[in-house]
């Protein structure tokens, strides 16, 4: 078995994770350390921070980040078809129908049955 390439590999493995470990002792180590309250206080978006910074989220929340993610990842899964559609003809056409109407319609109905959208 020929392990010359995975020689390579692996030593770019190393170089990269010394460099990383190197990078990040030297900010530690030689970076400035003059914290001050103002510098310790959270930034949120220019605005003044007001109560608890580990309030609880809603679950609704959680699901719309879920949800979006979901449909991101179908989208991203059109992008072959996208680009091999001429090749595909009648049958592929008929393939990406049913995968658009499961995944989307069926999915959506789903959700909106559910009362993931509504937002109170």
């Amino acid at each position: 078995m020929d392990t010359v390439p995975y020689v390579a590999i692996a030593a770019l493995f190393f170089i990269a994770t010394a460099l990383a470990l190197i990078i990040v002792l030297l900010g530690a180590v030689l970076g400035p350390k003059n914290p001050t309250n103002r510098k310790l206080e959270p930034y949120e978006s220019g605005m003044v921070p007001v109560g608890d910074a580990m309030q609880r989220l809603p679950i609704r929340f959680y699901l719309i980040a879920t949800l979006f993610i979901l449909f991101d990842i179908e989208v991203i899964f059109l992008v072959p078809y996208a680009l091999i559609v001429r090749d595909l003809g009648s049958v592929g056409l008929a393939v990406v129908g049913l995968f658009i109407l499961i995944s989307f319609v069926i999915a959506d109905i789903y959700v909106w049955k559910k009362g993931a959208l509504e937002w109170d």
